[in-house]
């Protein structure tokens, strides 16, 4: 097969659970398989089942958050969300989508997540939260976001789609915090197929998001779970349908199971190997992580300086290699202001870095070619 930059891992046993589902269960919409999953969830993540609320989508989980944050807000004009603009744009589109302003953050050099001076400069009367992005399933200095915003009296949404299996300090990411959201879509560290989750320590934020993602009809989860429809409960404000099938937590169910024994180690051990073949290559920087934090890799980015990125990114390509960029920031899109503010580090990192092939079809003998690839091109530089 073509190396491929990431993929899904997905077997016999995804195939029978679906199978389950279609000619046993016989109910394909949300039910009992998506109460078992966020039964699951929750005890990986340690929390109690309630708090978990699964989603069709990682971004329906953010735009979920980003709502039940301003339905508490109490301000005078459009609340305001603090985001670093090196994210993927459904950051962005939840915060609007909520009717929220996303108020654009730089970011560090050396991690490429939130710095809080820049984000500290930004805030205003109408700042709300900060939505902090564990970018390339880097937790860094997370306890000071959370400090911070307990300083600031915001809420933090975190936005944990890279960082699904990781660890701050000890703590699994998920595990504590305020709002903190998931993916599950195909490439992610575990997939339903699509998909992803809330997990609320807000009981109001909770019960909020719990409803909305089934059109608001009040206490229809609890209906759901139960194989009832809710047929004349009460609609008080604006849902959504982004509820989770039972196809889809089936799917999830078993990556669940998958994920420590298989997915964690081989992420692991292929992002060490790239760490350890480029930790000391000249033109290259890898990003900086605590080594208190435990990480397990949703993708491999790293920094080509000195203006070659492209050059490395061509070779790479015509050896067969394919290559990501991860990402283009949010403030350069027309839509969140075209450049009119100037984020200095992002807009340096948008001219390094680079995604190399992660996941765990891929070989570690692929991951030496690619590195000797690498190595070749710029050292003859």
């Amino acid at each position: 097969m073509k190396m491929r930059l990431s993929r899904s891992i997905i077997g016999s046993e995804e195939a029978k659970a679906v199978s389950r589902v279609l000619l046993e269960d016989g109910y394909l919409g949300m039910g009992t398989e998506t109460k078992r999953f966020e039964e699951d969830l929750a005890a990986f993540f340690e929390v109690e089942p309630e708090q978990v609320i699964s989603t069709n989508s990682g971004t329906a989980a953010l735009h979920l958050a980003c709502d039940a944050v301003c339905a508490q807000a109490n301000t005078s004009g459009i609340p305001e969300i603090l985001v670093p603009s090196l994210t993927f744009v459904a950051s962005y589109q939840a915060i609007t989508a909520a009717g929220c302003k996303p108020v654009s953050c730089d970011v560090l050099l050396e991690t490429g997540t939130l710095d809080l001076q820049d984000a500290k400069s930004r805030i205003t009367e109408n700042t709300v939260a900060i939505l902090f992005v564990d970018y390339a399933s880097n937790p860094w200095k997370l306890s000071d976001v959370y400090a911070f915003a307990k300083e600031h009296h915001l809420r933090v949404i975190e936005d944990a789609a890279h960082a699904f299996g990781c660890r701050h300090h000890g703590q699994r990411i998920g595990s504590f915090g305020d709002l903190v959201c998931f993916s599950f879509d195909g490439i992610k560290n575990i997939t339903a197929g699509e998909g992803g989750c809330l997990v609320s320590f807000d009981p109001v934020a909770t019960q909020l998001a719990s409803d909305a993602r089934l059109l608001s009809v009040s206490g229809d989860t609890a209906k759901r779970f139960a194989g009832a429809r809710s047929w004349d409960a009460d609609v008080a404000r604006q849902g959504w349908r982004y509820h989770m099938s039972n196809i889809m937590a089936a799917i999830g169910r078993v990556q669940l199971r998958r994920f420590p024994k298989e997915f964690l180690p081989k992420r692991m051990l292929r992002s060490s190997v790239y760490n350890q073949r480029l930790c000391t290559q000249k033109h290259v920087a890898l990003f900086q992580t605590d080594p208190e934090d435990f990480i397990c890799p949703h993708i491999q980015v790293i920094r080509v300086l000195d203006g070659h990125k492209e050059h490395v990114r061509h070779v790479l390509e015509e050896h067969g290699i394919p290559t990501g960029l991860h990402y283009k920031p949010n403030h350069l899109h027309s839509f969140f202001g075209g450049g009119a503010v100037h984020l200095p580090n992002v807009e340096q990192l948008y001219t390094e870095i680079l995604t190399l092939p992660l996941h765990p079809a891929l070989s570690c003998q692929d991951i030496e070619e690619i590195c000797g690839i690498i190595k070749k091109t710029l050292d003859t530089l």
